[in-house]
């Protein structure tokens, strides 16, 4: 694995690899890196001859300074990780390195309902922060291929938005189930701030995912999501921010099962840490 951290020899580098006919696959990341973040790079090593990892904890795509500052950084252990991984490239720009003009006058992405829903309703600017974090790795990395996580879905759609704003980046987006522990608890970052026990309640959060889908199939749907909310709360969590069936496209919400495609997605916050999960019905 080569480690690089400044764009132009990664792009020297990458220019070469693609001359000999390489196709590379990209799999962006803030590090505190996971077995979801490897399944990520083991699909990108199946789909691709070389597979890049970048490493950047994005400041713009906080809206609360609490928690960019308690996000784990831990860059011994992530390389470990990778160096027992299918990853070639390892590339953990500085923020100068990723907004050489500074942060300040970054651009509009029209990102329509996507962020008046879910996370775009409750973080605000979060991602248009994304949207230029990505785009800048994008145009540094140029992949053939993307690989992100189903846990971050409204993430996903967001980047698919993006895609199509920006039609001169071609590149494939791929995304991948989440990768659950043996509870059902998805891997996060975040899990890392939990105790045991907060990681056993979380676990609690798929539970309702699944209770809420068989009442989406057989039952009153707004009882149903009523009910699972005062479960989670039953459950050891401080807060709920959402709950909801929605569009798998859209992520508009919806009240009742269609014959579409449905995504259940939820946002609850345990041991003063924020999770998100959701699970795909089609």
């Amino acid at each position: 694995m080569i480690i690089f951290r400044q764009n132009q020899a990664l792009q020297t580098y990458l220019k070469k690899e693609k001359n000999d006919g390489k196709r590379v696959g990209f799999v962006p990341t803030m590090g505190a890196l996971h077995k979801g973040h490897l399944e990520l790079v083991n699909q990108a090593a199946k789909n691709c001859d070389l597979v890049v990892v970048s490493i950047y904890v994005n400041p713009t795509q906080f809206n609360q300074q609490e928690d960019f500052d308690k996000y784990p950084i831990t860059p011994a252990s992530d390389i470990d990780a990778l160096l027992n991984s299918e990853c070639a490239v390892l590339f953990t720009p500085s923020t100068q390195e990723i907004y050489p003009n500074g942060t300040d006058n970054l651009p509009f992405y029209n990102l329509g309902v996507l962020e008046t829903v879910l996370e775009g309703a409750h973080r605000p600017g979060h991602f248009q922060g994304v949207c230029a974090v990505v785009e800048r790795l994008l145009r540094i990395v140029g992949p053939d291929e993307l690989f992100l996580g189903q846990k971050d879905l409204q993430q996903c759609t967001v980047i698919q938005k993006l895609l199509e704003l920006t039609p001169d980046i071609e590149v494939k987006l791929n995304t991948i189930p989440t990768v659950r522990e043996e509870s059902g608890l998805a891997l996060s970052s975040r899990n890392k701030r939990l105790s045991e026990e907060g990681k056993r309640r979380a676990s609690t959060l798929f539970q309702v995912l699944q209770a809420v889908g068989n009442g989406l199939q057989h039952g009153d749907l707004e009882a149903v999501v009523e009910d699972q909310k005062q479960y989670i709360l039953e459950n050891g969590f401080e807060s709920i921010d959402y709950l909801q069936v929605a569009d798998l496209y859209k992520l508009e919400p919806i009240l009742s099962k269609e014959n579409k495609p449905v995504a259940i997605l939820v946002a609850a916050t345990i041991e003063g840490v924020r999770l998100i999960d959701n699970i795909i019905i089609h």
